[in-house]
């Protein structure tokens, strides 16, 4: 039975229900203002049973109820805990090339193994979307044996397509290094490049596997393999290269490795997670499954993945055609640590795409906007403190790198402007390619790398690293209300309400907390000031928000299931107000 399935068939409750009218309210209020709450305990799990977590779960949320909220909720827990180890790896990962290698080297493998990711994201051809649209919808409609063919289908296209590319990118290595890499690192750039056409087919088929993972709504797998297991092979495998050469081509080549590791994982959970799928082959399918229409969803998606991808990084291409290789390097950290701000905005995309397929699919448009509206709050309400240590803390965080990266401080204040928007519209970009937008977004895209090189080209000969965050900024913040207009437009729905304003007051107690804090420490001691500051901040601004930033009916069961976890729960529980 499918989740969705699962929920429908669930009866109301009957006229013989024990519980009392007031509770009975409170769980209606509940539902209404936000994550609905369970009091029957005859839903409870058993003590010991999956665990105290999972116990404290069932009870709060039970699954024959609230299915699809239980995933959604579950693959956003998973993201916190994933995303807190995948962004420490990739953290540790920049610290450790950057103290090993310097800017200029760090700035020659910046440029060619995003070069790389880049060039993968256009040869998976979309297939990757393609996976996680099209599986959501066959599952929903019981035919989850048609998926298997489909994604073989898809990974061969992607596959086909990356590997020609990549036989490209080798052959023409000597000329990309004489464009993009300074002359005295000409060498280890015609390496690094040859690697990155090594890396781009493994890369591209990672992402088309882990595309049909989520399409089951199984988030794990892109949390265990993209966000932790790639970085941590990278900085491994590299560290190991490191002993007999620490030049810019073993790293990049260490990169590559990392991905076909990284490529054989998923697979091998696609296969693990359909066995026993081919036996289920019921109903005619859908058009969009077919080989022509997967050709056609790519023509149209893979440009679009591109332009997503380059506009993230096309600034830093112009700041390399007219800048030191250093310089690249420093602006290389300060764009990665500026994306932090999407990591769980992107996260939340993932595990949201599945519910906008099957949800569109089936014209729940209320049920879609509900969750639209409540994912959009809950990835900024996430997010906040990270803006807050970057605003507050550039210079300190930046120090982390080593001294000559502090001098991307200011850089980095401009790139948070523009990387906070699409955190504040949402997944406006997913939900356009999960309607089957794909022509509107692609058109968006176009629009937008035209806007992000015309202002690069214009401000990076002058301002240098400051210019190329202005382009960035400027691009973003244009492309994500473009977005959200178009969503609002063909899809009808929309991300605000008024439990946006109530993000201000904790986002207010943690800057004040932290800044305070930081005025304090400031001083040789960065390290302790920056713990501190950011420890100290955080936890004011999450009181805040429990007090103050939840709905009623969040705020009741974030403080159910806290005292379900620390024991505190009598037995049998008495009901649950909704605030």
């Amino acid at each position: 039975m499918t989740d969705h399935e699962e929920h429908e068939e669930t009866a109301p409750a009957s006229a013989t229900d024990p519980r009392s009218d007031a509770e009975l309210d409170a769980i209606a209020e509940a539902e209404v203002e936000g994550l609905p709450v369970s009091t029957d305990a005859a839903l409870r799990t058993k003590p010991g049973a999956g665990g105290r977590f999972q116990g404290a779960i069932d009870a709060v949320l039970p699954r024959g109820r609230f299915g699809d909220q239980r995933d959604i909720l579950g693959g956003a827990g998973q993201n916190v805990i994933g995303l807190a180890a995948g962004v420490l790896t990739t953290f540790a990962t920049q610290v450790i090339m950057t103290r090993g290698l310097g800017p200029a080297l760090f700035g020659v493998v910046t440029l060619t193994t995003q070069f790389a990711f880049i060039a993968s994201t256009a040869t998976r051809f979309g297939m990757d979307v393609a996976n996680v649209r099209l599986v959501a919808i066959l599952v929903g409609r019981g035919e989850s044996g048609r998926t298997r063919p489909l994604v073989r289908t898809s990974a061969i296209i992607a596959g086909v397509i990356s590997v020609l590319v990549g036989v490209a990118v080798i052959l023409l290595a000597d000329r990309l290094s004489t464009a993009f890499v300074s002359p005295t690192y000409h060498d280890q750039g015609v390496v690094a490049f040859d690697a990155a056409g090594v890396a781009i087919p493994f890369a591209a088929l990672t992402w088309v596997y882990l595309g049909a993972t989520r399409g089951l709504k199984i988030m794990r797998h892109t949390l265990y393999i993209f966000w932790i297991g790639q970085p941590l092979g990278w900085i491994a495998i590299a560290v190991v290269g490191w002993i007999f050469a620490k030049t810019a081509g073993v790293t990049a080549f260490a990169y590559a490795a990392s991905w076909a590791i990284a490529c054989g994982f998923a697979w091998w959970a696609w296969e693990r997670e359909t066995r026993g799928f081919d036996a289920r082959t019921e109903g005619a399918g859908i058009p969009e499954e077919r080989t022509g229409a997967l050709m056609k969803f790519g023509v149209l998606r893979a440009p679009a993945t591109l332009f997503a991808q380059l506009l993230f990084w096309i600034d830093t291409f112009v700041l390399a055609a007219y800048k030191s290789s250093a310089e690249v390097g420093v602006y290389g950290a300060t764009v990665r640590t500026g994306q932090s701000l999407l990591l769980f905005l992107t996260s939340l995309s993932l595990v949201f795409s599945p519910f906008v397929a099957d949800l569109h699919y089936r014209g729940e448009k209320d049920k879609l906007d509900a969750l639209y509206k409540n994912v959009t709050r809950w990835g900024l309400a996430t997010t906040l403190p990270i803006l807050l240590a970057l605003a507050i803390l550039p210079g300190t965080i930046m120090r982390v790198y080593g001294p000559r990266f502090v001098l991307g401080a200011s850089a980095l204040e401009i790139l948070i402007i523009g990387l906070i928007v699409p955190v504040i519209v949402g997944t406006v970009g997913f939900i356009l390619i999960m309607v089957g937008r794909t022509g509107w977004d692609l058109l968006v895209y176009v629009a937008s790398f035209v806007v992000a090189v015309g202002v690069a080209v214009l401000l990076v000969p002058t301002y240098g690293m400051r210019g190329a965050a202005i382009a960035e900024a400027v691009t973003l913040t244009l492309s994500a209300f473009a977005r959200l207009l178009l969503v609002k437009r063909f899809v009808d729905i929309w991300p605000f309400d008024r439990w946006f304003l109530r993000l201000i007051p904790p986002a207010l107690a943690g800057a004040v907390v932290m800044w305070a804090v930081h005025a304090v420490l400031a001083g040789p001691k960065w390290l302790i000031d920056l713990t501190l500051s950011i420890s100290a901040g955080t936890l004011a601004y999450g009181v805040v928000l429990l007090w103050i930033g939840l709905k009623p009916g969040e705020r009741a069961t974030a403080l159910a299931l806290i005292r379900r976890l620390l024991g505190r729960t009598p037995n049998p529980p008495g009901p649950v107000a909704a605030g």
